[in-house]
């Protein structure tokens, strides 16, 4: 007889987050467009797409690069829109492997409620930084997720790392 474990992932410090994003205020990722980028920390903001911080991050250096138009789907953007989010993937990979040192990353797009999409209207790509031996018990005994620094310095210290590589275009 074959047993097989299947992980479950477990993170509910997510939950304040899905519970945050109010139906009748609209979509929050159209929303934060609006805010000036420090308050919403948005680290980057192009035409068609912008990177912003998780602000209930997976890892430290947890970011999201979204399209600025409202669409549930990748295959409801167009050619511009894909171009300009993998351009924006490619700078924020770089930027956090100059600030934190990653030894890799999990890159994702969740599609659909059912897939794992806390804001499942507006399609949007994770990157998260990943460490050898990030995991650790705390998740497992204790329910919690143990980040090593604040959503806001870790902003400060992307936003520099950004900034420095947007004027040197060489690098992206």
């Amino acid at each position: 007889m074959i047993i097989m474990v299947i992980p479950i992932l477990y993170a509910p410090w997510r939950y304040e987050y899905i519970k945050s994003v109010n139906k009748e205020h609209g979509c929050i990722l159209c929303e934060v467009q609006k805010i000036a980028d420090e308050e919403a920390l948005i680290l980057a903001r192009r035409n068609k797409a912008y990177i912003i911080m998780n602000l209930y991050p997976y890892n430290t250096g947890h970011v999201m690069v979204v399209p600025n138009r409202h669409v549930p789907s990748i295959e409801d953007l167009d050619d511009g829109e894909v171009l300009e989010i993998h351009t924006l993937t490619k700078l924020a990979i770089k930027a956090i492997k100059r600030a934190f040192s990653p030894h890799g990353f999990n890159i994702g797009i969740n599609i659909g409620r059912v897939a794992g999409a806390g804001i499942d209207q507006h399609v949007h790509v994770h990157i998260v930084p990943r460490w050898s031996g990030d995991t650790n018990f705390m998740p497992i005994i204790a329910g919690a997720k143990v980040l090593s620094q604040d959503v806001r310095e870790t902003y400060k210290l992307l936003k520099k790392e950004i900034d420095e590589l947007l004027y040197r275009k060489d690098q992206i």
